[in-house]
């Protein structure tokens, strides 16, 4: 029972000092706030620094897009057969892009090697070396090199070509080409 008292007390006792500081706290705000009342009604009372005019909208002429029917700039060019010789394209060979692509149009012309023939006259049939190692036979009507060349003519000493080239105006050339013999 002792203890029970003490407790209450106890209890008691920090009830106290807290609404002691509670008091005393609220008693130092209440004093404070005279000074801060002072300085809202002075800074109320200033008056606005003066606001700087609008500046003056400047208007524009109007502007009348009238290029809707000419070409868009980044559109693939799309010439038919009648517009050819009016944009200055010239009417001739194209690549077929249809046309399945031969194993040797994956290698440059120069990296390829002439190393014999197999056959006699019309049935002669041509071996080229690939970078790769690899002997392939052609005959004239196969493809090869990475512009489109076809073969024209197998010869002993050579085999002849013609590839395609573009002309910088959306055309195509064709430009004759051959791989020799090579000398071993």
């Amino acid at each position: 029972m002792y203890r029970q008292g003490k407790n209450q007390n106890r209890q008691l006792t920090q009830s106290l000092l807290l609404a002691g500081a509670v008091a005393v706290g609220l008693t130092g705000c209440a004093a404070g706030m005279g000074d801060l009342e002072d300085w809202v009604a002075e800074v109320k009372s200033r008056r606005g620094a003066p606001l700087e005019p609008l500046p003056v909208l400047k208007t524009f002429d109007a502007f009348e897009y009238s290029a809707y029917d000419l070409r868009e700039p980044f559109a693939a060019w799309d010439v038919g057969e009648d517009q050819r010789s009016v944009s200055g394209v010239a009417a001739g060979p194209r690549p077929d892009p249809t046309r399945r692509k031969e194993a040797l149009e994956s290698f440059p012309l120069d990296a390829l090697d002439m190393v014999g023939t197999i056959g006699l006259g019309a049935d002669m049939f041509g071996l080229i070396k690939a970078p790769d190692g690899v002997v392939y036979r052609v005959r004239p009507n196969n493809y090869l090199g990475q512009s489109d060349g076809r073969i024209t003519g197998v010869r002993e000493d050579r085999i002849e070509l013609v590839e395609l080239v573009p002309n910088g105006v959306g055309g195509w050339n064709e430009q004759p080409a051959q791989i020799p013999l090579e000398n071993q």
